[in-house]
């Protein structure tokens, strides 16, 4: 590739900013700046029958989607550990896609690993078009530049395993493969994520029953690693309201085997709105009312010049959910173009277990 080809990460993000995602409430939102006008893009309705392995890949017709896992490993010593690996794509604008370096779509990435008293990140951009970045369904593959997310051997329609996650920074690596027998999970209502009481929504499925083994390294040291892992794809055009400043986001691992995924959407009149769904160890996922979810911070940490709830109180009264959950490491701190907090937690009281914590427009 040529050198006036190739984009650095200041120009990509420079070029974000002219289309409009770059100013200050399009950074509290996220990449795209998640609340702004879709007109032109694909919308989200109920009732859409998904479609397998169609639906593991892109939705270039939406603005925005991901391919986002997360892992909670050990070592042999019992130390616990995080892991990371992000795919966003966003379309930049609507309509037939163009070819080459005239395709709207953009490509970006995120990796990290997490330990008590470390936590490394990395962050890729691409031009999609060209070959840098993109999603393939048959074989499956998502890939930005080295970074790969693809099917081990023969991928299964109803499980999404078995898959490998590679990726690497300047001070970490990691290679996991991640399997299951669990079929896929549909979040929210059948698939159909509400954000709002205002129409924002998503498309949402996860696998939340991988089990993950491989290896982390960070800095010199290469730890061989085992757990659990969790996957998620979503994609929408407008998932958030213009007045809704970013999320708070968990997904648990019950030690009884059911899962729990829960998110707060704040909002600036502090109307939150909130939404989740308890998926049980036989795969029956049930969404939870808003008014069903108790989110409640219990203390800060002040990292990157923002003060960010790192412990909190979670309560689902009518499933008997009471817990408080630490963080593995409070300074988790995602410094990357569209700054965020994300790690690893443990939690305890009415059940105990593992998971993690994504925050946003902090």
């Amino acid at each position: 590739m040529s050198a006036d080809r190739r984009l650095s990460r200041r120009t990509f993000v420079t070029g974000l900013a002219g289309f409009g995602f770059g100013g200050a409430r399009a950074r509290a939102q996220g990449f795209a700046g998640l609340g702004g006008e879709a007109t032109g893009f694909a919308q989200v309705t109920p009732g859409r029958k998904f479609a397998f392995p169609e639906d593991f890949g892109a939705h270039p017709e939406f603005r925005i989607e991901w391919w986002y896992v997360t892992a909670n490993l050990r070592d042999a010593s019992g130390a616990a550990y995080g892991v990371q690996w992000t795919l966003f794509r966003q379309a930049m604008a609507p309509g037939p896609q163009r070819e080459g370096w005239d395709n709207q779509q953009v490509w970006m990435g995120h990796a990290a690993v997490t330990s008590a008293n470390a936590h490394r990140f990395s962050e890729s951009f691409a031009r999609g078009g060209v070959g840098q970045a993109g999603v393939t369904v048959a074989p499956f593959e998502a890939w930005i530049d080295a970074w790969r997310m693809a099917a081990a051997s023969t991928l299964s329609d109803e499980t999404f395993a078995p898959l490998q996650l590679t990726a690497a920074g300047a001070d970490f690596d990691y290679v996991l493969r991640l399997d299951t027998r669990q079929p896929l999970v549909l979040q929210g209502e059948g698939g159909y994520s509400r954000k709002s009481e205002r129409g924002q929504a998503s498309y949402y499925y996860s696998q939340p029953y991988f089990t993950a083994n491989g290896r982390v390294r960070i800095d010199a040291q290469e730890i061989a690693v085992s757990g659990q892992a969790w996957l998620d794809r979503e994609w929408s055009s407008q998932p958030l309201a213009a007045d809704q400043t970013g999320w708070d986001w968990f997904s648990l691992h019950l030690d009884g085997g059911d899962k729990v995924m829960l998110f707060r959407l704040r909002q600036k009149d502090g109307g939150h709105y909130f939404a989740g769904n308890w998926i049980g160890r036989d795969g029956q996922s049930v969404a939870l009312a808003p008014d069903a979810i108790v989110m409640t911070p219990l203390a800060f940490t002040d990292v990157a010049q923002r003060r960010v709830p790192t412990q909190w109180r979670l309560a689902v009264p009518s499933r008997g959910l009471a817990v408080d959950c630490a963080p593995l490491n409070a300074r988790s701190w995602m410094a990357t173009s569209f700054p965020y907090w994300e790690g690893p937690i443990a939690f305890g009281g009415s059940h105990g277990g593992i998971g993690y914590l994504e925050m946003t427009g902090y």
